[in-house]
């Protein structure tokens, strides 16, 4: 999946908004919408913004996981 799709998606699961995303990754309010625009992003930033879903993804499913734990 492309980078921006990984995003998008994480955006919409999160109800986060493409600002507070790039605010908070990559210091950068616009990035998502530059993305949007056709900004093709240094491999260190794709790496970090990839690391970032990782982790985001992985803790989303623990706390799934452990919430589903929690009502047996």
């Amino acid at each position: 999946m492309e980078l921006l799709e990984q995003i998008e998606t994480y955006l919409v699961r999160t109800g986060t908004s493409a600002s507070t995303f790039g605010r908070a990754v990559v210091a950068d309010p616009r990035f998502v919408q530059d993305l949007r625009d056709g900004r093709q992003p240094r491999r260190r930033t794709k790496q970090k913004v990839s690391n970032f879903l990782l982790t985001a993804e992985g803790f989303a499913l623990a706390c799934s996981d452990k919430s589903h734990e929690a009502g047996r």
